[in-house]
């Protein structure tokens, strides 16, 4: 179980910060001297006994009616695509923690944290010091040019975050202005994900072509830039996933034609580098620096959520960056979906690689904003501020729930990793007693997916598990993809939880052996 934290506005943002504020506060919204104090000096639980408590109490109740049915007949006025798969049933009308109740009125358990974005779960106690926030006048929007002061000292923190310095230190100042290859100290506010991917494949992209016509010449202009993706298990590209943008799409095999002409033209390549495989990524990144071609980036997950959660070794990927480096190729960490589900929050300084791009988001505002971020390095800042210009993208609000957030890990980084471990050490277990229906389990900590022998095997757990109320995905649907079925737990769920829903998938596997 994690643990609580208690933190005010002042304990986040410091004294001088919140006494401006409170100042504007009382001029503006005529709030008295004491009420600004306190809502700034006002502590919050982040995870008291009583809501944990509130939390437990429901596991025996997932799958039950725990409300009436909300009966409407609004069915919105969506694309075609997204009403095939919408299911109403399912969809939100209260929610706590890991819970939500659905329009059907029965208790779901979001075992796969809403698609990756509800890392501390729905309604985090902690997120209330936002509405203090908020009552004091601190603004959600600002501008690229009048980045607020919580934006800016998330920044900050962001990169002392990324490398392992206190952000009171002398070494903050020299990692600040370091303009050494690999030290990350330049952060992007960027909306969703998506944008910040497409950022960071701008700035690799720059290397090969000009921003606009007031840029020198780029430093391999006239090669065919070529970027390095995961493949699947088929040798194609549908393992990785960086984004909804055009050019990211590309990368995983989407719009072929238009692809197919940029490759025709020489504009730019894609190729795919068998997962764990370090003897066909050196082959490969020999081939494509000789001639017109020249590496123009390594762009990988480290948990491939969107390809049966299967997981890079760590060696693999220790030895592709030293072929980078020594090719002067970027490398391209996607933690978008791993990101503040793991100690020290980031995925990457666990496998002591040290990327030249690194994506985050999803998990560090908690489901509450869209907000991700490109951290980089002095090497790769190479745009301009309307490079990658997004109007929202240096939200306050948003900033001050990263703060939260990072707050919140940083207080129970050995508790988290110790439900990684035991949730792995579970489905270990399952697996162990269903070997017959599972494969092996993949995926590392709360990121996991369980493999089965067969797509049917996959299909039909999926199918009685969601019955059940319990949200989990099953990748059925890709041809080179292992058949698995995914989770991904808040790290606010206990062992006791946990236990519950493995007994749910226990009871499903053996239901569907007992039919075979």
């Amino acid at each position: 179980m994690v643990n609580n934290t208690s933190n005010s506005l002042i304990d986040l943002l410091g004294q001088e910060y919140c006494d401006v504020i409170s100042g504007t506060a009382q001029m503006l919204h005529g709030l008295t001297k004491q009420e600004a104090q306190q809502l700034a000096s006002q502590k919050v639980d982040f995870f008291s006994d009583d809501y944990s408590g509130r939390i437990e109490a429901l596991t025996d109740k997932i799958g039950e009616q725990v409300m009436e049915p909300f009966d409407n007949d609004n069915v919105g006025a969506s694309l075609d695509g997204y009403n095939k798969v919408t299911n109403t049933d399912a969809s939100p009308i209260g929610c706590i923690g890991p819970y939500r109740v659905g329009e059907n009125g029965k208790l779901y358990l979001a075992a796969k944290s809403e698609h990756y974005h509800i890392s501390v779960g729905h309604n985090f106690p902690g997120y209330k010091l936002i509405n203090n926030a908020r009552s004091l006048g601190i603004p959600n929007a600002t501008h690229n040019n009048t980045r607020g002061y919580i934006t800016r000292k998330l920044e900050q923190k962001l990169i002392c975050a990324v490398n392992d310095v206190d952000e009171c230190s002398r070494d903050m100042d020299g990692v600040l202005t370091s303009q050494q290859p690999k030290v990350l100290n330049r952060v992007l506010n960027i909306e969703t994900g998506s944008l910040a991917c497409e950022a960071g494949i701008k700035m690799m992209l720059t290397r090969f072509y000009r921003q606009d016509n007031l840029t020198k010449p780029s430093v391999h202009k006239g090669k065919v830039p070529v970027f390095f993706v995961i493949a699947d298990s088929g040798g194609g590209k549908e393992a990785n996933y960086h984004g909804t943008t055009i050019t990211a799409q590309t990368l995983r095999g989407l719009w072929p034609d238009l692809y197919q002409a940029n490759e025709d033209n020489d504009i730019y390549k894609i190729v795919s580098v068998a997962i764990n495989d370090i003897a066909d990524f050196e082959a490969k990144i020999k081939q494509y620096n000789t001639g017109k071609y020249k590496t123009a980036g390594f762009l990988h997950e480290i948990v491939l959520m969107n390809f049966g959660g299967v997981l890079l070794n760590k060696d693999y990927l220790q030895q592709a960056y030293e072929l980078c480096a020594a090719y002067d190729t970027p490398t391209f960490c996607d933690e978008i979906q791993s990101c503040m589900w793991y100690p020290g929050m980031f995925l990457f300084k666990i496998y002591g690689i040290k990327p030249d791009f690194v994506i985050l988001g999803k998990g560090f505002s908690g489901g509450e904003y869209p907000a991700s971020k490109v951290v980089t390095t002095f090497e790769m800042d190479s745009m301009g501020q309307f490079g990658a210009l997004v109007t929202n993208g240096q939200q306050e609000l948003a900033s001050l729930s990263y703060l939260i957030t990072m707050k919140f890990f940083e207080e129970n980084a050995m508790p988290i990793q110790k439900l990684g471990n035991y949730i792995e050490n579970l489905l270990q277990q399952l697996n162990d007693k269903h070997h017959k229906a599972i494969d092996k389990i993949e995926g590392k900590g709360h990121l996991l997916a369980i493999h089965f022998n067969t797509l049917k095997y996959a299909g039909e757990f999926a199918k009685r598990v969601n019955a059940m109320c319990i949200d989990i995905s099953a990748q059925t649907y890709k041809t080179n993809c292992p058949p698995a079925a995914l989770i991904k737990l808040p790290v606010i769920m206990s062992e006791s939880l946990m236990d519950a829903m493995v007994a749910k998938f226990d009871a499903a596997i053996t239901q569907i052996e007992s039919e075979q």
